[in-house]
C-alpha cells in the first residue's frame, strides 16, 4: 500500500473525519487541527493497516481515538460555529440547518463513548460493525444505542 493509494483513500472517505471533527469540536480551526492529527495518525497507522476490517471502519476506529485521546490532553475553548464545515450553507435551508444545529448541540453533551456509538449509527454502519469499531458486543450495541436514543429524545424536548 503507498503513498498514492493512501491519498485516494483519504480523498474518498474524507467525509468520516469531517464529521468526527465536527462532533469533537467546536470552532473551524479547532476542526481543522483535530482533521490535520486525525490524517496524521492514519498515515501512521497505515503501514499496519492488514484489511482485516473495512477501510471505513478503520478510519473510524483511528478517527474516534484520536479525537477522544487528543480531546483529553487539550480542552478547547468553546466557540460557537453555525454553519457546518463539510456542507455548503446554499444547499440547506434555514429550518434544516436549525434543526442539525440543535442535534449538534444535543449530541455533543453525551459522553465520549456515546458520541462515538451513535456516529456509526449515523453512518448506517451494522451494530457488527460499531462493535469492531468501539471494541463492545453486538448485543451492547444494542443496549446502548437505546439507552442513547433515550437520551437524546430528553434532551431534544428540553
Amino acid at each position: 500500500m503507498d503513498e498514492h493509494e493512501f491519498l485516494m483513500l483519504l480523498q474518498v472517505h474524507q467525509g468520516i473525519i469531517h464529521k468526527v471533527c465536527r462532533l469533537y469540536r467546536e470552532g473551524r480551526e479547532d476542526q481543522e487541527d483535530l482533521f490535520q492529527e486525525i490524517t496524521y495518525q492514519l498515515w501512521k497507522a497505515w503501514p499496519t493497516f492488514r484489511g482485516a476490517a473495512k477501510i471505513t471502519t478503520w478510519m473510524y476506529r483511528v478517527a474516534l481515538n484520536t479525537a477522544i485521546a487528543s480531546f483529553r490532553k487539550k480542552k478547547p475553548a468553546v466557540e460557537y460555529q453555525p454553519v457546518l464545515p463539510d456542507l455548503p450553507q446554499e444547499d440547506q435551508n434555514e429550518e434544516q440547518m436549525e434543526r442539525q444545529e440543535k442535534l449538534f448541540r444535543v449530541l455533543k453533551q453525551l459522553d465520549d463513548s456515546e458520541k462515538a456509538i451513535i456516529t456509526l449509527y449515523f453512518e448506517e454502519l451494522s451494530y457488527k460493525q460499531i462493535a469492531e469499531v468501539t471494541g463492545i458486543s453486538e448485543n451492547n450495541v444494542g443496549v446502548r444505542l437505546n439507552r442513547i436514543k433515550n437520551k437524546i429524545q430528553k434532551l431534544l424536548i428540553r
